[in-house]
């Protein structure tokens, strides 16, 4: 197909595909479903060898957000059932995270809802940060706080933060239809502001919420011109209680295409399955770590993954390895501009952020978690939600015995899935 043959030329070079064909990989059929994942795993392989880097969620404060995110458990007049409570204490968060360090985890993602952090917010991680360094100084801290004011991105840099995420979720033109409370602007700013303070920008999409095909390409390539080092891919889990529960447009091939043309627009970096995989996926989750290099490990913030151990079964029995802490995620040439964005303080805050470089033998072309989504969807007065397209097979319609509201772990008396 010579499709796939470009797009894999391109992916093993470091360069970026056109825009006509980044939608032509979504425009792929079913037969050609398996070629999709085998050109896409070439180029996987290519920078990341058989590595998948494990990611464990700590939800530091669930539900009680201002938001109005139509996708999120979490928001503004939500009704789904989930967990509420306000800020865990740092030794509450360091024992949560340390079952996911102990299950595998190489990253932990400190997630709290809201519109943003107050400063006494930042003092809080700040202290769960320390906490959690005491029990593993490895251990890398990605946070996710929501909008970011000034100074603040500094702050968590100099209290030891490795990352900050913060997701667009969908296309500029069609923000507006999933959130009113505030834009997408708003949002490219706080990545801006992370990664000017030499934070690693963790910054990507919600797919499944009734967008189109432009919109995903959309997105993708805007996150790409970001310098997002770690885009994760959420697959909207519809949330009784929220204004996009009957939002089921998503099947296991449909999703493996996404993480396709994410892989081929993003070759040499971190693609990790985030919310949703075990909804959306199902029995296939394992073609999807040919594509992406990354996974969050059991839980979510407020829904339940599948058990720790059963990731980790899947990872071996696919002929992968975890990844180990001393192993770096990114390629040299990515490793090497994050560390010295790092120790400069930051790239500066301009959109062409420092994430996107490349080495002199790449293309020009390859240089081009909190409130609402988070590190993977949670979570009023939203607006309309998009159009819905019509589910891609009638068996995956109102699948909601599929999804489960997490009642253990963080913020519970029950031990964490990890």
């Amino acid at each position: 197909m010579d499709l796939l043959d470009t797009l894999t030329a391109k992916g093993l070079r470091g360069e970026v595909p056109t825009r006509e064909e980044a939608l032509a990989v979504l425009a792929t059929t079913d037969d050609e479903l398996l070629d999709v994942v085998a050109a896409a795993g070439k180029v996987r392989r290519r920078w990341f060898g058989r590595r998948v880097k494990l990611n464990y969620l700590v939800n530091l404060k669930s539900g009680l957000c201002p938001e109005d995110c139509s996708y999120c458990s979490q928001r503004l007049g939500s009704k789904a059932e989930i967990l509420k409570y306000t800020w865990l204490k740092p030794d509450q968060a360091a024992d949560a995270a340390r079952a996911g360090v102990a299950g595998g985890a190489k990253r932990v993602c400190l997630v709290a809802s809201g519109r943003g952090p107050t400063d006494r917010d930042i003092d809080r991680v700040t202290d769960t940060m320390a906490a959690i360094r005491d029990a593993d100084p490895e251990v890398e801290i990605c946070v996710c706080l929501g909008l970011l004011s000034d100074n603040q991105a500094e702050r968590l840099k100099a209290a030891g933060a490795d990352a900050y995420n913060h997701n667009l979720n969908t296309s500029e033109g069609t923000y507006g239809t999933i959130t009113s409370t505030h834009t997408y602007a708003d949002r490219v700013d706080t990545v801006q502001k992370a990664h000017g303070a030499g934070l690693s920008a963790c910054s990507g999409l919600i797919a499944g919420m009734g967008e189109s095909d432009e919109d995903l390409v959309d997105v993708v390539f805007a996150l790409r011109e970001l310098g997002s080092d770690s885009v994760p891919v959420n697959f909207l889990i519809p949330f009784e209680g929220t204004p996009l529960a009957k939002e089921w447009n998503l099947t296991p091939q449909r999703c493996l295409r996404i993480l396709a043309m994410v892989r081929f627009v993003n070759p040499d970096t971190e693609v990790r399955i985030a919310g949703g995989r075990e909804v959306h996926l199902r029995s296939m989750q394992p073609l999807g770590l040919h594509i992406a290099n990354s996974i969050f490990l059991g839980d979510y913030l407020t829904s339940e993954g599948q058990a720790g151990q059963t990731d980790l079964d899947m990872i071996k029995d696919a002929g992968f390895d975890v990844e180990g802490a001393g192993e770096a995620t990114l390629p040299r040439h990515r490793a090497d501009v994050a560390e010295a964005a790092q120790t400069a303080g930051g790239c500066g805050s301009g959109a062409s952020a420092c994430g996107s470089a490349a080495p002199a033998s790449v293309s020009a072309s390859a240089s081009a978690c909190g409130s609402g989504g988070g590190c993977g969807p949670c979570g009023g007065h939203a607006h309309a939600a998009p159009e819905a397209a019509a589910p891609e097979s009638a068996d995956d319609e109102l699948r909601g015995d599929l999804v489960k509201v997490r009642r253990r772990g963080a913020g519970t008396r029950l031990a964490p899935n990890a």
